[in-house]
């Protein structure tokens, strides 16, 4: 089980011990997610996180009508889970799936947190994981899905994901924009 990416990317945040190191890689399982499966079902009390390797996951929610949307896309060198609903302890407003064939490792985030205090690098790289995908990058985000135009919030998902482009279907990014197919269409007609 080759864990060198996972760490690099961990020590990014923060740069934890080989003793730390050693007792998380204790808690991961490498796991593959078919097209369409799910790493995390709505209604489900989660207990996992996924670093993914490669492939994509899309985090989703259903309207009240029973549509699809697509509230984040967790690519390769991301961390999936559904963070909030662990925390609280509580059921998934949410389900995460597999968009493409998507390898993970995944870990049980509960011992995970278990090895804090014998390792505070550990709790030090999950607080700067969580304030910087958590707060930093999602607060500018919900503010500018509630306040620019279907196609700023376009221009925004170029710069934010450009290599998922070529990876979705139109269907998936309107649905992460808030807009249908037909919107989306017409935002790339008016941007060629």
């Amino acid at each position: 089980m080759n864990t060198d990416l996972f760490f690099q990317k961990i020590r990014s945040y923060y740069n934890i011990s080989a003793e730390a190191e050693f007792a998380f890689k204790n808690l991961l399982r490498f796991k593959k997610y078919s097209k369409n499966e799910n790493f995390i079902s709505l209604g489900q009390q989660p207990k996992k996180v996924a670093f993914v390797l490669s492939g994509l996951f899309s985090q989703n929610y259903l309207t009240d009508e029973g549509d699809v949307v697509i509230k984040y896309f967790f690519p390769e060198q991301r961390m999936a889970a559904s963070l909030s609903a662990m925390l609280a302890g509580k059921a998934s407003m949410f389900y995460i799936t597999a968009i493409e064939e998507t390898m993970v490792i995944e870990y049980d985030f509960f011992e995970f947190k278990k090895l804090f205090t014998p390792f505070p690098d550990l709790a030090m790289f999950y607080i700067n994981y969580t304030e910087l995908h958590w707060i930093i990058e999602k607060e500018p985000l919900e503010v500018t899905f509630r306040t620019e135009t279907a196609a700023k919030r376009y221009d925004d998902f170029l710069q934010k994901y450009p290599n998922l482009v070529k990876r979705l279907k139109k269907h998936h990014i309107a649905s992460y924009l808030g807009i249908t197919p037909t919107q989306l269409s017409r935002i790339f007609l008016t941007n060629k």
